[in-house]
C-alpha cells in the first residue's frame, strides 16, 4: 500500500474536488492515496452555510487525525463548535456529527487502517 511522496506545497495546488454524496458545499483536495484508496491524506472545506445533517452521525473503521486550519464547524450532537488550531484523533468506531459550519472551515485530514 504506497502513497506518493509529496514535498511541500501550496495545498492550494491540488484540485479541489466536490464530494459526492447528500450534502452540498463538502470539497476536498486530495494531497494522497493509497491504491487502494482506503489510507489518504486531504484538505477538506466546508463552505459557509455547510450542513452535514443529512448524513447524520458518523462512525468508521479507520483512524481519523484531524487539524483544523481556519474557519470552525459545530458538532450538532454536542452543541459544541470547533476552532482553528483545534485537533481530533479518532478511533476506529467513535462516533461523531454531524457539523453545521456557518462561516466555512478547512481541515487537514488523515485517514488510516491498522
Amino acid at each position: 500500500m504506497s502513497r506518493p511522496s509529496v514535498e511541500f506545497t501550496d495545498y492550494h495546488q491540488f484540485k479541489r474536488e466536490k464530494i459526492d454524496g447528500k450534502v452540498d458545499g463538502l470539497y476536498q483536495r486530495m494531497i494522497a492515496q493509497d491504491d487502494q484508496g482506503r489510507d489518504l491524506v486531504r484538505i477538506m472545506e466546508f463552505e459557509p452555510g455547510t450542513d452535514t445533517t443529512p448524513n447524520g452521525v458518523q462512525s468508521h473503521d479507520y483512524w481519523e487525525e484531524v487539524f483544523i486550519i481556519d474557519g470552525s464547524f459545530i458538532d450538532l450532537t454536542l452543541n459544541k463548535e470547533f476552532t482553528a488550531g483545534m485537533v481530533a484523533s479518532r478511533p476506529p468506531g467513535m462516533k461523531h456529527g454531524p457539523w453545521k459550519s456557518p462561516s466555512g472551515c478547512t481541515m487537514y485530514e488523515v485517514r488510516y487502517y491498522k
